[in-house]
């Protein structure tokens, strides 16, 4: 009898007493699951954060040169844009950008060319230049407009990303969105002014080709330094 209760007195509270032992810590599986998740939710906000915002000043300069015309009673805001503009174009932005560092991982060629962060700057200022010369620059017909732009898209990809999966991406995403759009045109949600090919504008897919690849560029570069901030506090530990 007395080493029974010696036998219970030398055993941990959280078998036998009333209060629990102290929780195991997560394993390094969990911990990883977490972070990666944790991770992911941050680029993804900062992803839609920025498709947002140049979603903003892009389709303020086409409804300022009246290359795309918005009944009036959904123009609700300071912008001279549809309320529902920017978060379509933020969650396709966030979506785009989480895309293209996950196809890469998935293909095994990760994506070295021009990684930094002035790179991805430029291409954002030629993207904002492309679609700034689809509605301030005037040229003689649809046709040469069209082939101008296609030739900067090309050029963009060209010297930003250079990956086959990055054009193929970019070449998909841009006829699914020319088609989500000319869907929207034919439901009355909005109009061109001067449509030449199926209700939209002919040169649409090439800003969303280059808009894709500039997204698919921003989303490349944060996976590439939360690859970097992972590597560091591995050596650190």
């Amino acid at each position: 009898m007395s080493r029974t209760l010696t036998a219970m007195a030398d055993s941990t509270p959280g078998e036998y007493g009333s209060e629990p032992g102290p929780r195991p810590a997560p394993g390094p599986y969990i911990s990883a699951v977490t972070n990666r998740t944790t991770n992911l939710v941050i680029r993804g906000a900062m992803l839609f954060s920025v498709g947002v915002f140049l979603a903003l000043v892009l389709n303020l300069l086409q409804v300022q040169r009246n290359v795309t015309l918005f009944p009036p009673d959904v123009i609700s805001s300071i912008f001279s844009s549809a309320w529902w503009v920017p978060p379509c174009c933020g969650t396709a932005s966030a979506l785009i950008g989480l895309l293209y560092p996950c196809i890469d991982n998935r293909l095994g060629e990760p994506h070295r060319f021009k990684r930094e962060w002035s790179s991805v700057m430029r291409c954002v200022a030629v993207f904002v230049g492309i679609n700034h010369a689809s509605a301030k620059v005037d040229f003689a017909n649809n046709v040469q407009l069209s082939l101008t732009l296609a030739a900067l898209s090309v050029g963009l990809w060209w010297s930003f990303d250079r990956s086959r999966s990055g054009f193929s991406l970019g070449v998909v995403i841009a006829l699914l969105a020319t088609l989500a759009t000319q869907l929207l045109v034919y439901n009355g949600v909005f109009q061109y002014t001067s449509p030449d090919f199926l209700y939209i504008r002919s040169w649409l897919p090439c800003i969303f080709f280059a808009g894709v690849i500039t997204m698919g560029n921003i989303g490349r570069q944060l996976a590439l330094y939360e690859h970097k901030v992972a590597l560091e506090k591995t050596h650190q530990d």
